[in-house]
């Protein structure tokens, strides 16, 4: 078990989350499940009042700019069209909507990890909830040959 104090570089993490996510089927799943969480879990919290969604961005923020300045910017990138998305969908579809997305995603990340046969690296440390979309924006910056 990881001690949630240790601090660690943006490499080891990743290559730690990696470790339960080599399963060509279980990484297919996560990169649409943990964009698709990250999006309904900012619509739960926007359709509690949208300045909790805006709060919830910039704590993750914080601690992006802390790992790697090029995520997090990619990160802001992200998080800055799923709140734009979010203004613009009618208020009375966000939170139905968003529930529901992020039941059916969850039940996808845990058949994902199934098929790979290790438990989700949260299980060990709740950091690697906020390294999964980094994990997923890793792949896009490797095939754009950007530097993280």
């Amino acid at each position: 078990m990881t001690s949630a104090a240790q601090p660690r570089n943006i490499h080891t993490l990743l290559a730690i989350y990696s470790e339960s996510h080599r399963n060509p089927t279980n990484e297919l799943i996560h990169f649409v499940c943990v964009p698709v969480i990250v999006f309904s879990l900012l619509g739960i919290l926007w359709a509690a009042h949208p300045v909790l969604a805006l709060a919830a961005v910039l704590a993750a923020m914080w601690y992006y700019f802390q790992l790697s300045r090029p995520f997090a910017w990619g990160m802001l990138a992200m998080s800055a069209a799923m709140l734009a998305i979010l203004a613009a969908m009618p208020p009375m579809t966000v939170l139905p909507l968003s529930i529901a997305v992020f039941v059916v995603a969850w039940i996808g990340q845990f058949i994902g990890h199934k098929i790979e046969g290790k438990k989700p690296s949260f299980f060990d440390d709740l950091r690697f909830l906020l390294i999964g979309p980094l994990f997923v924006l890793g792949f896009l910056y490797r095939r754009l040959n950007l530097a993280y």
